[in-house]
Order: C-alpha cells, then structure tokens, then sequence
C-alpha cells in the first residue's frame, strides 16, 4: 500500500503506538502484583492468536501459514518468549524508567548480528552506535560499583532475545508473510507456556483480567499503528519519534510510582538513544566498515618516501 507522504499522519500514528506501549508497561506492572509472568505471557499470547484471526482470513485462510521454516519459527518463537518473561519479570524489579532504556539497545543486538549472519552491511555509524550503545548501558549498570541490580541484567538478557528475534525475522521475511511470522510466533509462545502456566494458574480478579486484556490488546494494535506510521513517513524520521518512550514511561513510574530516575540512568539513556539515532543514517558511497579497513591496509602497504 501506498499514501502520500505525511509527517503529522506519521506522527498521529505513532502517539498511538506510544500510548499503547506505556499501556502495556503500566499494566504489566500491575498485573505482576497479582500474576505470575507465565500466566500473563499464557494470556497476551492467546487474545494475540484471537485477535489475529481476521488477517489470517484477509491473507487467505491457512494457505497464508504454510512454511518450510518451521524450526526457524520455533526457535525465534522461543527466543521472543523469554525476552517478554525477562522484560515482564523485569518490571517488578527495577523502575519502569530503566527497563525502557535498557529495551533500546536491541537494535544493538540487530546490528551485531544482522552482519554476523545474515551478511548485512557494518557501517561506520554502526559500529560508533554499538559503542555509544554499550557505554550506556555500563553507564547505567555500573557494574564496577559492586551493586548491580538483578532487574537490570534480566530486562538487558531480555533486550538480547528481542535483538536475536528479529534477526531471526530479517531473515524469515526473505520467505515468509508477515502474517506467518507473527501467526507461528503466537502459536509457539502458547504452547511454551501452556505446562507451567497450568502449574501456576490462579484466577484474576477483574481488576488483573482487565490489566492482562490491556497487555494483549496494546502488545497486537501498537505494532498496527507502527506500521501505519511508516506509510506516511520514512523510518527515519519515524523511529526516533519512539525514543519519547523512555522520557513517557519514567514519567509514568514516577506520577503511579514514585520511581525516580538517577543521573546515571539519564545519562546512559541518552547514550543508547545518540546510538540508535546514529544507526538510523543513510548508507553512503564507502561508509562499509569493511571498505574503509581495506583502505587502509592499502595506505599501509603503499610505499613510503624518501
């Protein structure tokens, strides 16, 4: 589909996604006072299958699921689970605030990687964002301090699987629909889940059913409205509209929950952001890392005068 270009459409769009990714932060939070994470991810994935099911009738029915990949499915399925129980467990640990800033480096993780594996371009401004992106990230464990907080590590091992994940997805979209990707990674996320969730299953309240609906709704029409945005407008103008969820989501923390945001925090957030700001620049004629270093091994080999 196409649409004639617009930056107040794109950014019309994008405030939903905003709002409905706080939404699934806030009610993750609350639904964790009450919940177990494999009882939340046992439910945001089945409402998620639910809620698929008229683009799988649009795409063609279930010819649309077909695949030979299925081991591929399996395996990002399972990786993307685990980076949601890490992100969800990782809310009742550390402040809404930090999870966010630690979320952002899975572009990082993309970038490493997308050249590692799938042969995509290192440029210049990958690697300076990967640095920027990993001193931010000491920058806010502080791990020479002695007091890193466990929350931090998981929802950073949570930032990892959603990075390996969507490797993983680069690489099934040579061959797949969209509507087969998320379809297999729902069905697979549901039926991970379904033994311990039946271990630790307790009925919610109304108030946590509400929570978890929230959860399931705003995780399936925020990346809807993501994609709406890009119609409109360029990835690069876009994404960094998406960094205003770090500033949103610790203003939440602190108006619901007193969460206050350190320095350090700050700090390092807004080396993660520069980083993936950076990553966003257009490819130019020998920005190829690999370019630049055979350059100079060439000026090295050159013959020096007299």
């Amino acid at each position: 589909m196409t649409r004639t270009p617009s930056k107040p459409k794109a950014a019309l769009w994008m405030a939903g996604w905003l709002s409905l990714m706080l939404v699934v932060a806030v009610a993750g939070r609350e639904a964790t006072r009450e919940l177990n994470v494999f009882q939340i991810m046992e439910i945001r994935s089945s409402l998620g299958l639910i809620m698929l099911y008229p683009l799988i009738r649009l795409a063609g029915g279930l010819a649309a699921l077909r695949t030979s990949r299925l081991r591929m499915h399996a395996g990002r399925g399972l990786l993307h689970y685990a980076g949601q129980l890490g992100w969800f467990y990782a809310l009742t640990l550390i402040p809404l605030g930090q999870v966010v800033s630690l979320e952002f480096t899975m572009p990082i993780w993309t970038a490493i990687l997308a050249a590692s594996f799938l042969g995509e371009r290192m440029t210049t401004w990958k690697v300076v964002a990967i640095v920027l992106g990993l001193i931010g990230v000491f920058v806010i464990v502080r791990p020479a301090t002695g007091e890193v907080n466990p929350g931090q590590l998981i929802a950073l091992a949570a930032a990892v699987g959603f990075g390996t994940s969507v490797a993983m997805m680069k690489s099934l979209t040579r061959t797949e629909t969209t509507v087969a990707i998320v379809f297999w990674m729902m069905a697979v996320q549901v039926v991970a889940g379904a033994l311990p969730t039946f271990y630790v299953w307790v009925w919610p309240s109304p108030y946590v059913w509400a929570c978890a609906i929230a959860i399931a709704i705003g995780g399936t029409f925020s990346h809807f409205c993501m994609a709406r945005a890009m119609l409109y407008a360029d990835a690069t103008i876009v994404l960094p509209m998406d960094f205003l969820r770090v500033p949103l989501t610790a203003a939440a923390g602190w108006l619901l929950y007193a969460e206050r945001m350190d320095i350090f925090t700050v700090l390092g957030a807004l080396l993660i952001l520069t980083g993936n700001l950076l990553n966003l620049k257009p490819l130019g004629p020998g920005s190829d890392i690999r370019i630049l270093l055979r350059r100079a091994r060439l000026r090295m080999s050159e013959p020096k005068g007299r």
